[in-house]
């Protein structure tokens, strides 16, 4: 055989390579797939079970039994500190009353559209605050100190600025939901490579192109963290204003159910309404965001346990 036959040209060399270098990757990619699909079919309901639901009724197990023991012990006076099914008896006398679901419907509602307005509100100004250097350095330490600051603070003035009705009860959960929601955009957006920000002008990605294309899906890690602190806030702001601002023209809701068991010095309606704070804001977590947290992780490989 003839030695220029032996002999490749730089080119076919390259072409070459090329194409056994994307064998090889496709068969990694095939690889991994093949594993995910292996994990995903032999991921059981009894797995599930044991991982994911079983670790937090143990929990709550541990809580009511380590609760009870306190009652047995008499740690504090009986009328200070009821016993669990005391407690239960009293969620019983506001359910057979029909009052329940009106009461959680009431608060509920009024966070579900305070933190929607927030989001409305703090995604402009993260993105503001994210992009423009002298609005970062005026506007930031401001949305560091009222993420900083106890909502509860903002109760006496709104009341004073809009009178003792809804309008000040979502201002005090504005107040405490938009720093969380801004910050929170700020984060993602700072920790996005600027290799994305470079590609995507290359690609034609300006303005409010480059917002809605790069910056917002780059970011949503980052932004999903603002958001779940940011409805963390404006349930904790709702309450400490539900708690302060009571009155015949802004219903019950379960601060006020609070307020009215503190009055009536009634221990298991107030451990009622802590009880159902809790678990509405553990349910919103557990039921909305943390699923979008580990869809968007997910599929950007950024765990593999959730």
């Amino acid at each position: 055989m003839a030695a220029p036959d032996l002999i490749k040209s730089a080119p076919e060399a390259r072409a070459d390579a090329t194409e056994a270098d994307a064998e090889d990757l496709a068969g990694l990619e095939a690889g991994l797939d093949a594993l995910e699909a292996y994990d995903k079919e032999h991921t059981s309901f009894g797995r599930v079970l044991v991982q994911k639901v079983l670790p937090p009724v143990v929990a709550i197990l541990l809580v009511l039994l380590a609760w009870q023991v306190a009652y047995w012990m008499e740690l504090k006076p009986r009328y200070a500190l009821p016993s669990p099914g005391e407690v239960w008896d009293a969620f019983m006398v506001q359910w057979r009353k029909g009052t329940v679901i009106d009461i959680l419907w009431t608060s509920l509602s009024r966070g579900i559209l305070g933190f929607a307005i927030a989001v409305a509100i703090g995604t402009p100004l993260g993105l503001l605050v994210a992009r423009v250097g002298w609005v970062r350095a005026a506007i930031g330490p401001i949305l560091s100190g009222l993420q900083s600051l106890p909502s509860v603070a903002w109760v006496p003035p709104a009341v004073i600025w809009f009178g003792l009705n809804n309008s000040a009860i979502y201002a005090v959960v504005l107040l405490g939901a938009v720093p969380s929601i801004a910050n929170g955009l700020v984060s993602g957006i700072d920790q996005i490579p600027p290799l994305y920000l470079r590609a995507g002008r290359v690609l034609g990605a300006r303005g409010l192109n480059s917002v809605w294309h790069v910056m917002l899906p780059a970011s949503l890690p980052g932004y999903i963290a603002g958001l779940k602190q940011g409805w963390a806030f404006s349930w904790r702001s709702l309450m400490a204003a539900e708690l302060i601002a009571a009155g015949p023209e802004l219903g019950v809701g379960l601060g006020q159910l609070m307020d009215q068991g503190r009055d009536l010095g009634d221990m298991p309606m107030m451990l009622t309404a802590v009880v159902l704070i809790l678990i509405v804001g553990i349910g919103i977590d557990m039921l909305v965001f943390s699923p979008i947290e580990r869809m968007v992780l997910r599929r950007r490989g950024l765990t593999g346990s959730r």
